[in-house]
């Protein structure tokens, strides 16, 4: 299971019966963001497609949006989890490889992960197609755009696993690198709802060329 982050709860869960409420619930969420969409979906039903009663859902959550909060993160988290062991099991002779693991990952739980497709690190998306619902680009975070949370995330992983040099030119790459390589990937999946692999082909292209330019002593 994934710990969701305290800032996202009114309540952390303590027991493994909580826990499990907490992630059931997360994972109804994700379910149901598939069949209805975000905006027919409901906190009630949530709470009665995970089994529980609705003062238990609001004992974790404040509402809708702090549901989707929390599970955007919990994707985060399994992204990064996953690239994790990627990259510790791949033998990368090159940091730029990196790249290609990171949007395979990114593609691979865009096309298999229930609610993905609506919310993945922030964002909610009322349709597959988008374009996003306004105000979502700060979902995880009020002060701080999601892509910006999303490249300081990386920028650990980079560092620890991949020995990257810390400073400021790290951290602005990384944010661009993420920002272009979301919407290049929105693209690809508004064209084809399986992603347009062409154009994931050039997301790689572009992120490794652009990284390759900017950070050239890694």
């Amino acid at each position: 299971m994934t710990n969701v982050s305290a800032g996202t709860l009114r309540r952390r869960p303590a027991q493994r019966r909580s826990v499990e409420r907490v992630e059931r619930m997360l994972d109804e969420c994700a379910r149901l963001l598939d069949e209805v969409g975000y905006e027919a979906l409901t906190t009630k039903e949530v709470a009665r497609s995970a089994g529980v009663p609705i003062g238990t859902f609001y004992q974790f959550f404040p509402d809708k949006q702090g549901l989707v909060r929390a599970l955007a993160l919990r994707n985060l988290d399994a992204f990064l989890a996953r690239l994790t062991a990627r990259l510790g099991s791949a033998g990368i002779s090159d940091w730029t490889d990196a790249v290609d693991l990171a949007v395979d990952e990114f593609v691979a739980m865009k096309r298999t992960t229930p609610g993905f497709a609506i919310v993945d690190f922030g964002e909610v998306l009322p349709t597959p197609e988008g374009p996003p619902l306004k105000g979502t680009n700060r979902l995880l975070d009020a002060a701080l755009e999601n892509n910006v949370i999303v490249a300081d995330r990386l920028r650990a992983l980079t560092i620890d696993l991949l020995g990257a040099p810390t400073g400021p030119g790290l951290d602005r790459a990384l944010i661009v690198a993420v920002e272009a390589a979301d919407a290049v990937l929105k693209l690809a999946f508004r064209t084809h709802p399986d992603g347009d692999p062409d154009l994931i082909a050039e997301c790689r292209r572009l992120i490794r060329a652009y990284l390759a330019d900017h950070l050239p002593e890694l």
